[in-house]
């Protein structure tokens, strides 16, 4: 969170940014290998913390305290789920990546917007993926051919771990892929825009995972984000919490759980 405020607060900092990445477009911006390697690897960066904190969990009792269930993932699940993920990325994302990239036409503008520019268009990408995915996410729920084909994979990890975000079925993969590419497009937003949307959407699904609930978490700071907990509820119960990072939605539909009860409940399972 301390690097997204310095890059939303600096105005200067982002357009340093960008003159890197604008001097060498051609490699950053326009190879989809590039892309999706760097996407692949930012979801394995922000998960390793985790992954640390699981494999120490056992021997770290303050560890404990925080984690929200108490199943712990073993150093063997992490590296399946690694396989697993980049095999997707290898013979799904990047064909998609490819595809996307040839069809789409984008400017590269010399200035850097602002920080202002560029908070407000962040937010803007992540409302409209959040409301996009909600409809999907109630939909392939509520269609027992669509769970059952796209998204049952992804529940088979009924605790939540920070590199499970992306365990999931190459076409359900491949459809939060293209809700990501069509939220940027719809809202039209700056190419830095887009890149700090996309890294910031990547961080808040490994959050969301991680089993983890720590004071500094993001929706311990913002309550209107939900956060680990209101994600394992919906991973214990398949009843509600369907959007992925804000409240909102589920609060109007009547989806909304009760994460302390759920929790409780979690926690008696396991225990």
């Amino acid at each position: 969170m301390l690097i997204f405020a310095l890059l939303f607060g600096n105005d200067e900092l982002l357009q340093w940014i960008w003159d890197f990445v604008y001097e060498k477009r051609h490699v950053i911006l326009m190879s989809p290998h590039w892309s999706v390697f760097a996407a692949f690897c930012a979801h394995f960066i922000f998960s390793a913390p985790f992954m640390i904190l699981d494999l120490l969990s056992p021997r770290v009792p303050w560890i404990q305290k925080y984690r929200i269930h108490r199943e712990v993932a073993t150093f063997h699940q992490w590296t399946r789920c690694a396989a697993r993920i980049l095999l997707k990325y290898a013979i799904g994302v990047l064909p998609l990546t490819t595809l996307f990239m040839f069809l789409r036409h984008t400017h590269f503008p010399e200035r850097a917007p602002s920080s202002f520019l560029a908070l407000k268009e962040c937010v803007s990408c992540l409302l409209v993926f959040d409301t996009l995915f909600f409809i999907f996410h109630y939909s392939i729920h509520k269609i027992p051919w669509l769970y059952h084909n796209i998204h049952r994979i992804h529940h088979l990890n009924r605790e939540t771990f920070a590199l499970a975000a992306q365990d999931s079925s190459i076409y359900e993969l491949l459809s939060l892929q293209a809700l990501a590419f069509f939220s940027a497009m719809l809202v039209g937003c700056h190419p830095v825009s887009e890149i700090l949307f996309h890294v910031i959407n990547t961080w808040m699904a490994v959050e969301d995972h991680c089993a983890f609930d720590f004071p500094w978490a993001l929706h311990r700071l913002l309550p209107c984000f939900s956060g680990a907990p209101h994600h394992l509820a919906h991973h214990q119960q398949f009843l509600g919490n369907f959007a992925p990072y804000f409240r909102h939605w589920d609060c109007i539909f009547g989806t909304s759980l009760h994460i302390q009860d759920q929790n409780e409940r979690g926690r008696r399972n396991t225990a």
